[in-house]
């Protein structure tokens, strides 16, 4: 049986199928990872006839219905995302967002006299040479009779026949064939996701969550279109305050629905010490909801994948889109969200620079939604997630195959219980070889950016601890100021002895005190400046340090 058939159809064949429908392309949300070059660098390829890839789609496989007969699923893309957004950007006009959720025009220029394309700047737009932007003669905005009379007009020399032939080439970039391959709806969801994987790995790698986004954005009958802007919506106010405004003018539907109702408090939160994007939300939402992990069998279950008689129902598919709804209504809530916000925050992790690990953010979401939707009081719920999340950066539980852990774990807790699993893994993961060995281990690095020494950290933080040398100024202001790390040992002092920056950079020497006290400390020893310290308390002249009493040094 064939797996696929090929077909070729035209660039503007293919635009037209995105704006009716025919082919479910996510909303152009997401940040456009390609940059300006490689939309030039098509749109060339284009010119010139070459081949540009394919585009990849799978038809939805045939639900069953209630009333027994079978409902065709649209055509939803796998692979060329990228591409039909350079397209649209180039051809049609359409803005992207970079990777700030900032919106930006890619406007490419043509010179139709040595048949070369660049990405506009002042110094394209300044040539008369140049036709400055190709989308309104590719988009039939001007005709190209006024196209070509507006050309010469700055170019009175040049060959009028050939540069009218010229304009003329460009315009048949929408008539230049692309290759699409259809996969066949007969195919299972493992075999596709495999597909999915594989084709991607070169270029932009994606996941499993894109091809789930791909999935819900392809969904009209149980409003996926709409959760995907949900979605969307949510990840970029958490960056952009002011898209909320963008939304109220540009998308009316959106903003008179419940779903934006759920996420307008985004526009005027100001914490950003957790900043999940599309993936971090789909797989909290998911695992939090369904109990599983891969979110692989996302894509099955919204399918009306039956994982027993390996067939498609639509009651399993109007199931899933409801516990996804609630899910992801359940990530926005404001209250869970800030609640969560502060729990970590309580934990000493009061900064993104602490935590290296966002899947165990993303778990330790996990845990607190699924615990509260138990029915598990507040204050042990919070217990529980803390040391999870403590537990998890400590061990870097998610360091690894985080789809395959996360699976694991969720599955654990739901047979043996929260509190019964934990001491499991506390026995398991934290026992004496940890605490003697391992730990120590992992300390002896140069690297700050190190799970065990932000847990350091974050305890310090916690304890309110004060920062070295000084007498009131905390480790945790020195933290959310994004303060300097400087050493014990000062590097100079280090250097002067002998040692490479692998020796003095360990972490054992790096301590948290302010910017003037460590440019005090010089070269001197710890031995040359702490007796500097106890001369200042002695005479009542303070330079180095604010500590005045002789107790507080051995404190601090």
């Amino acid at each position: 049986m064939a797996k696929y058939s090929v077909h070729q159809q035209p660039v503007e064949t293919l635009l037209s199928w995105i704006k009716s429908g025919d082919i479910a392309i996510p909303e152009i949300q997401r940040p456009f990872v390609w940059k300006a070059k490689k939309v030039r660098d098509l749109i060339d390829s284009l010119y010139n006839g070459y081949p540009v890839g394919y585009i990849i789609t799978w038809r939805n496989p045939d639900v069953k219905l209630k009333n027994g007969n079978l409902s065709a699923g649209k055509k939803v893309l796998i692979d060329g995302q990228q591409r039909i957004t350079a397209l649209t950007a180039a051809v049609v006009g359409q803005r992207v967002l970079d990777q700030n959720y900032k919106e930006v025009k890619i406007t490419i220029a043509f010179n139709p006299l040595t048949e070369r394309f660049e990405v506009l700047n002042n110094a394209f737009k300044k040539s008369p040479e140049w036709i400055d932007d190709i989308h309104p003669i590719l988009n039939e905005d001007i005709t190209i009779s006024k196209a070509r009379k507006a050309y010469m007009d700055l170019n009175p020399e040049a060959d009028e026949d050939l540069i009218e032939q010229r304009i003329e080439d460009l315009k048949k970039i929408k008539n230049q064939q692309v290759g699409i391959i259809e996969l066949d709806a007969s195919l299972d969801i493992d075999t596709v996701t495999e597909i999915f994987i594989r084709i991607n790995q070169k270029g932009v790698v994606l996941s499993n969550a894109d091809f789930a986004m791909s999935k819900i954005a392809s969904d009209e009958a149980h409003g996926g279109n709409k959760m995907r802007k949900l979605i969307d919506y949510f990840c970029r106010l958490i960056v952009d305050k002011d898209f909320v405004k963008h939304i109220r003018d540009n998308d009316s539907n959106f903003a008179e629905s419940n779903y934006y109702q759920a996420i307008k408090w985004m526009a005027t939160n100001k914490d950003d010490l957790y900043v999940p994007n599309y993936i971090d939300m789909l797989r909290v939402a998911f695992t939090s909801r369904f109990s599983r992990g891969k979110l692989s069998d996302l894509v099955a279950l919204l399918s009306g994948r039956n994982f027993e008689t390996r067939k498609y129902e639509e009651e399993i598919a109007d199931q899933s889109y409801q516990s996804l709804e609630k899910g992801l209504l359940d990530f926005v809530n404001q209250t869970y969200y800030q609640r969560f916000l502060m729990l970590i925050k309580s934990t000493g992790l009061i900064s993104d620079s602490l935590i290296s690990s966002r899947n165990s953010l993303n778990f330790s979401y996990i845990l607190y939604l699924k615990l509260r939707n138990n029915g598990m009081p507040e204050s042990e719920t919070q217990t529980f997630v803390k040391k999870w999340l403590v537990m998890s950066l400590l061990t870097s539980r998610y360091s690894g195959s985080a789809d395959s852990q996360i699976d694991d774990d969720i599955k654990q807790i739901n047979e043996k219980g929260i509190a019964d699993y934990l001491e499991q893994v506390e026995q398991t993961q934290l026992g004496e070889g940890f605490w003697n060995y391992q730990l120590i281990d992992s300390l002896e690095t140069s690297s700050v950016n190190n799970n065990a020494y932000n847990i350091y950290l974050a305890s310090q933080c916690n304890d309110n601890t004060i920062s070295f040398l000084s007498k009131s100024m905390k480790v945790s202001s020195l933290v959310e100021q994004r303060g300097d790390l400087h050493h014990v040992f000062p590097k100079k002092y280090l250097e002067n002895n002998g040692l490479t920056p692998v020796q003095y950079n360990q972490v054992a020497n790096f301590v948290y005190t302010e910017q003037a006290t460590n440019v005090k400390l010089g070269k001197y020893s710890p031995r040359e400046y702490m007796l500097k310290v106890k001369e200042e308390i002695a005479t009542g002249k303070f330079n180095i340090s604010t500590i005045d009493d002789v107790s507080l040094i051995e404190k601090n």
